[in-house]
């Protein structure tokens, strides 16, 4: 029987053809010599002017081969040849350009799954409520904007992260239909101007009557955790500690006293929070989040308080 044997053509100080350096690797010619022209490889020339590969190239393609095969792109790849980041560097990033991925074909899935259980006569609905979002990401930058634009009285970036971060929940990494269209619809509710322009204007009136904004948002934030609990209770909003604490926290900025005529006053800048469409987003927010009780949900119980107080 006849055995073929591989010769290697190597010159005397060692280096390899373009052809042996590809049966070595299993990396086609061309595609070595597309990565020379971009710089992944660097040869020597020969005399004649032929490609010439030292030893270390023969490690440095096999590299470059196992990362190509993990998806990573060339620059990401000329980086860890260059020595800029690890190789662990370059997956972690890897990893989580495709998580993004993941979350963008999760959200497109269930959007199409909502449209696919639809009936004839809601089908044009969700169409036109799933339109008005491309993915998570972007869904929730719109409403983080919009809460965002609610910030008018001078705060700390911590400040304005927080609130602006327990207003808006997260994406979910692989969402439901509901979960979808309950975002979808959060989005086109902020889209409402009057609602903004309502929200804002409540915003203007505490710049100029609020001495400290984050003394407010603590002593609101301490009320909600007193009401939460009552609200998981399913108890009517009325009278208690939680609404004393929420009254006292808009008092105690405002240089004035828990009075009925300061309730009177508080209410009539609070009923906004009231609004359908307020009361619509968060109950939005706990189906998208599957909290049964939101912050905001307790916020709007001790509006609700106040004006039967005041009632």
């Amino acid at each position: 029987m006849e055995v073929q044997v591989s010769v290697m053509h190597t010159t005397p100080d060692g280096s390899l053809g373009i052809g042996d350096l590809a049966a070595l690797t299993g990396v086609p010619v061309r595609t070595i010599r597309f990565y020379c022209d971009e710089g992944i490889l660097e040869p020597a020339r020969s005399a004649g002017g032929h490609r010439r590969f030292g030893a270390a190239a023969v490690d440095r393609l096999r590299l470059v081969r196992r990362l190509r095969g993990l998806g990573l792109g060339l620059p990401a790849i000329a980086s860890v040849l260059r020595g800029e980041r690890s190789v662990g560097e370059a997956a972690a990033a890897q990893r989580a350009a495709l998580d993004v991925e993941l979350a963008t074909l999760a959200w497109r899935r269930a959007a199409l799954r909502a449209i696919e259980d639809a009936s004839p006569a809601e089908r044009a609905a969700r169409l036109e409520l799933l339109a008005a979002v491309e993915d998570g990401p972007a869904a929730r930058e719109v409403l983080s904007a919009f809460w965002r634009r609610l910030v008018l009285a001078p705060v700390s970036p911590e400040i304005e992260f927080s609130f602006v971060d327990m207003s808006v929940p997260p994406p979910p990494a692989d969402p439901t239909p509901d979960q979808v269209l309950a975002y979808a619809e959060m989005v086109v509710l902020v889209g409402d101007e009057s609602l903004s322009r309502r929200l804002v204007a409540r915003g203007k009136l505490n710049v100029r009557q609020v001495r400290d904004e984050r003394t407010l948002l603590t002593g609101i934030g301490a009320a909600i955790g007193l009401a939460l609990p009552r609200v998981a209770a399913g108890e009517e909003p009325g009278p208690g500690p939680a609404l004393d604490l929420y009254v006292e926290a808009h008092a105690s900025v405002r240089d004035a006293r828990d009075t009925p005529d300061f309730r009177r006053a508080l209410l009539a800048g609070a009923e906004v929070d009231g609004d359908p469409r307020m009361r619509r987003y968060w109950e939005l927010f706990g189906a998208v989040t599957g909290e049964p009780v939101t912050g905001g949900g307790a916020h709007i119980w001790l509006v609700d308080s106040l004006a039967r107080t005041v009632g």
